[in-house]
C-alpha cells in the first residue's frame, strides 16, 4: 500500500507525467525504478485477495455463504471502481474516461472464484497456473479481423480502448483473465499457510527463488514469456533496464514470475519480523480499501493546490481529457525529488486516519464493514 502511493503521486504530479518511465529512449534509471518498484503492488494485491478468499472459506466452512460474500463483494468492488475510484483518479464529474483497473479486476476475480468454490484448491490453482503460463499465447490465435469472437474475447486478455460515445471512452487497463489467474493461484496457496512455521518459510523461499530463476532463464532466452524482448543498449546499465522491462498490461508470465517471486521472499522474511516499524506498516495493511480510496482524493487535492501555486486558473484546468485536470499543452508538475517528498508526506498524513478506521472496524460490527 505504501509503495503503491509513490506510483500514483508520480503519475498525477510528475513534470513528465506523459512520458513513459519505462521508455528507455527517454527515461532515467531513477525514474525507471520509481515505476518498476511499484510493479510489485498489483499482483501482490490480487494474489492476497485470492488468499483472503481461501481464508474466509476455511473460517466459515460454508461454500454457499462464501459464494454469496465473494459475489456481492465482487460486484461492490466493480461499482466502486467506476464510481469513487474513477472520480478520485480523474476528478471528472462527466466521467468522460472510464477505466477498468485493479479494484475492478479483483471484483471480477471474486465473482468468477465464487462460481468455482466446489472445485478443489489444487484444481483452482492448476487452472490459475495455466492462465499465467499460457495467456501470452492469446495474440497467436487467428481470430478474423473484426470478428465477433475477437471483439468479445480480446478485451478479456489484452489492454483495449473503446469509444462509448464521441466524448467518452472505456479503457480496459487490467484485462481480467490474466489477473484472475493470479487470484486463483493465491487461493490455492492458502494451503501453504496451514503448514508448520519452518516448513512454510522453507516453502516460501523455495517458490520465491524458483520463480526468480524461471524469470532469469526465460528472460535470457528471450523467446517466450513477454511481448517486449530485451536487447543490448548503449551501456550495461541500460541493458539491465531493458532486461527488467517486463509487461504489466496485461501481466506477462515474466512479470508474474519476478513480482510474485519477490513476494514469496518477502513473506518468508516478514512473517516473524517484529518491531516498531512493522507495527506502523501493519496499520496501512489492515484497511487497504479505505487507504486506497482516501489516498487518491488527497493526491488529487494536492495536485489542484500545486496547479494554483504554479499560476494556473480554474478555467485552464482540463478534467474531461483524462489528464487529471492538468492543462493540456502547458508544462506543469514537479520534479522527481519533489514526488518523493510528497509521497512520504502523503503516507504520514494517512497514518492516523488508517489507525482510526482499523480500530473502528475492530470495535464495530456493521454489515458494510466486511466489504471495506
Amino acid at each position: 500500500m505504501i509503495i503503491m502511493a509513490l506510483d500514483h503521486v508520480r503519475d498525477l504530479m510528475h513534470v513528465n507525467a506523459n512520458q513513459s518511465p519505462t521508455d528507455l529512449a527517454t527515461t532515467t534509471p531513477l525514474l525507471f525504478f520509481t515505476r518498476w518498484i511499484t510493479y510489485l503492488c498489483a499482483p501482490i494485491f490480487v494474489f492476497l485477495a485470492g488468499l483472503s478468499a481461501y481464508i474466509y472459506l476455511k473460517n466459515r466452512g460454508d461454500i454457499s455463504q462464501t459464494r454469496r460474500f465473494l459475489l456481492t463483494r465482487g460486484l461492490w468492488l466493480i461499482l466502486l471502481e467506476f464510481g469513487l475510484v474513477n472520480f478520485g483518479l480523474f476528478f471528472d464529474a462527466g466521467f468522460h474516461t472510464l477505466i477498468f483497473e485493479v479494484i475492478a479486476a479483483i471484483g471480477f476475480g471474486f465473482i468468477i472464484l465464487s462460481l468455482l468454490l466446489k472445485s478443489s484448491s489444487k484444481t483452482i490453482g492448476f487452472i490459475g497456473l495455466i492462465i499465467i503460463f499460457c495467456h501470452n499465447l492469446f495474440p497467436l490465435i487467428p481470430f478474423g479481423e473484426g470478428s465477433m469472437a475477437k471483439t468479445i474475447i480480446q478485451p478479456l486478455f489484452s489492454l483495449n480502448v473503446f469509444a462509448i460515445t464521441p466524448e467518452r471512452i472505456f479503457i480496459m487497463a487490467y484485462p481480467p483473465v490474466p489477473w484472475l489467474g493470479i487470484m486463483m493461484v493465491g487461493f490455492a496457496a492458502g494451503k501453504l499457510f496451514e503448514l508448520p512455521d519452518d516448513r512454510r518459510k522453507a516453502k516460501f523461499l523455495q517458490i520465491g527463488y524458483g520463480a526468480l530463476l524461471l524469470f532469469a532463464i526465460l528472460r535470457f532466452i528471450n523467446i517466450y514469456g513477454d511481448s517486449l524482448p530485451w536487447s543490448s543498449q548503449t551501456d550495461a546499465l541500460y541493458s539491465f533496464l531493458s532486461f527488467m522491462n517486463v509487461t504489466k498490461y496485461p501481466p506477462s508470465l515474466l512479470f508474474c514470475s519476478i513480482t510474485l517471486g519477490v513476494m514469496f521472499l518477502i513473506l518468508a522474511w516478514a512473517e516473524h519480523t517484529k518491531g516498531k516499524w512493522m507495527d506502523i506498516v501493519v496499520v496501512y495493511g489492515r484497511v487497504p480499501l479505505f487507504y486506497f480510496l482516501l489516498h487518491f482524493y488527497i493526491i488529487h487535492l494536492t495536485l489542484l493546490a500545486m496547479m494554483f501555486l504554479q499560476g494556473f486558473t480554474w478555467a485552464q484546468l482540463d478534467f474531461a481529457s483524462g489528464g487529471f485536470g492538468r492543462p493540456r499543452g502547458i508544462e506543469s508538475g514537479v520534479s522527481l525529488w519533489a514526488i518523493y517528498v510528497i509521497w512520504v508526506a502523503l503516507v504520514l498524513v494517512l497514518y492516523k486516519p488508517c489507525l482510526w478506521f482499523s480500530k473502528y472496524k475492530a470495535e464495530h460490527q456493521q454489515w458494510w464493514l466486511k466489504y471495506s
